[in-house]
């Protein structure tokens, strides 16, 4: 221990890290074990050291104003944050540009696998990780 004058003034630089253990950010993740993107933003967010919330998007789906705020904060139109693949989508023939968001998200909230994924939600914002490495902006 070293013994300072009063009033000296010490400076301190501490390295950036990604490490999050003691922080309270709160993290939810929409996911779906069964895709390889959402998988590794999970992955990633437990690597920064934090245990997020894991929401089973297809067992528990977000309500349709939670999507509609999600979709908005992630910066993304509601085609862009759904999937165009699948039997659903060609069978409610989603593809056709004259649907409205309104009715694009009717169809997502009615069918919760044509939401795209992973999205998380931090406090420091929202995404859509796809590629995974995006989770990185918000932790």
């Amino acid at each position: 221990m070293v013994a300072l004058p009063r009033g000296a003034m010490v400076s301190v630089t501490i390295p950036p890290s990604r490490n999050l253990e003691n922080t309270t950010m709160a993290i939810t993740i929409y996911h779906n074990n069964a895709c390889s993107n959402s998988r590794g933003a999970l992955a990633l967010i437990r690597e920064a050291g934090v245990e997020p919330v894991v929401i089973d998007y297809i067992k528990t789906p977000p309500t349709r104003a939670e999507l509609a705020d999600m979709i908005a904060r992630a910066g993304l139109t509601v085609r862009g944050a759904m999937r165009d693949k699948g039997d659903v989508y060609d069978e409610l023939n989603l593809k056709n540009p004259a649907l409205t968001d309104d009715q694009l998200l009717d169809a997502m909230t009615a069918h919760p696998a044509l939401i795209n994924r992973p999205f998380v939600v931090t406090d420091k914002g929202v995404r859509l990780a796809r590629p995974p490495a995006l989770v990185h902006e918000i932790l």
